[in-house]
């Protein structure tokens, strides 16, 4: 006699169905883990690893941001008045800055304040200055833009206009320092982009890789669920969940390793650089439980791929 193996049709599924199907896929993946572990322990390292470099460059940039930042505090713009202007000339151009919603902060100096600094910071070769009959300086105002107005394009606009008002005569603002700031800037989110793309894909290939070994070594269990008239979605459950588990854990491993190289540079190496601790900022704590996440969902993504290779 020849026996013939029927397939079953599902039927359709209630809410404790779903929920033993569900079991079932936790307990497969978690079995799965176990019986493969090396395996799995060299994917979740590869991915701890891939999730800690992403982390450390993430905050090298943060870092050289919040740098740049304060660099940017003392950026000033210097407006030099004609020779001739006059003391209402000079009041106008002052309440004109002060109304300004784009300038922070005003700071007049006259004439004769310019030259008694000048003098100051020549010291004893301040003699020099006795060849001028008369004071060769200008006045002029010294004017703080606001933090949200410090893009290269807006200062070049905002000098273009200071530049049109009557008794100006030159506004200096350090526009090659102001734009090498501004490459600066525009490369750090351009290599963050680019590397975070890189992490990404690469995490995603090596979770995609074990995934795809594990249904080879599971063969010949995932046909006989065909045969039984397993759906597709139960037999490629259980490897999504496993390499869900698989992302998280080295999303875990990372946080970890991450918060403890911080904790050693704060609670150690201050000892021998203290000005460390106000220039190296760690993580924000909500970023630490967001690693894990980041983790599964690239993993889920290998995982999702890999099982495509399931032909149902």
């Amino acid at each position: 006699m020849t026996t013939k193996i029927c397939r079953v049709k599902p039927k359709s599924s209630s809410n404790g169905e779903l929920l033993e199907i569900l079991k079932y896929s936790f307990k497969t993946a978690l079995k799965s883990i176990g019986h493969e572990k090396w395996i799995n322990s060299l994917t979740v390292l590869s991915v701890s690893i891939g999730l800690t470099i992403l982390c450390a460059f993430i905050i090298i940039n943060s870092n050289m941001n919040s740098a740049l930042q304060r660099w940017a505090q003392s950026f000033g713009m210097v407006v030099y008045l004609n020779e001739n202007a006059s003391k209402e000339k000079e009041d106008t151009l002052k309440k004109h800055f002060m109304q300004d919603t784009d300038i922070e902060a005003v700071n007049f100096v006259s004439r004769e304040q310019s030259f008694e600094e000048i003098k100051k910071t020549l010291g004893s070769n301040a003699m020099i200055l006795d060849v001028f009959k008369e004071n060769p300086l200008p006045s002029s105002f010294e004017l703080k833009l606001k933090k949200n107005y410090l893009e290269l394009t807006r200062v070049k606009e905002k000098a273009a206009q200071i530049m049109q008002l009557d008794g100006v005569q030159e506004v200096q603002y350090g526009e090659k320092w102001l734009s090498s700031l501004d490459t600066i800037a525009r490369t750090m989110k351009a290599g963050s982009i680019v590397f975070g793309t890189a992490i990404f894909i690469a995490v995603t290939f090596m979770t995609y890789s074990t995934i795809k070994i594990l249904l080879h070594r599971r063969k010949e269990e995932i046909e006989t669920l065909k045969l039984l008239g397993a759906s597709r979605g139960f037999i490629r459950l259980p490897f999504l969940i496993e390499g869900i588990f698989i992302g998280a854990l080295g999303g875990v491993v990372s946080s970890l390793v991450i918060f403890g190289i911080y904790s050693f540079i704060i609670f150690k190496m201050v000892e021998f650089l203290p000005a460390i601790k106000f220039i190296v900022t760690s993580l924000p704590l909500p970023v630490y439980l967001v690693i894990p996440f980041g983790g599964a969902v690239m993993s889920l993504l290998g995982s999702f791929i890999a099982i495509g290779r399931i032909r149902y």
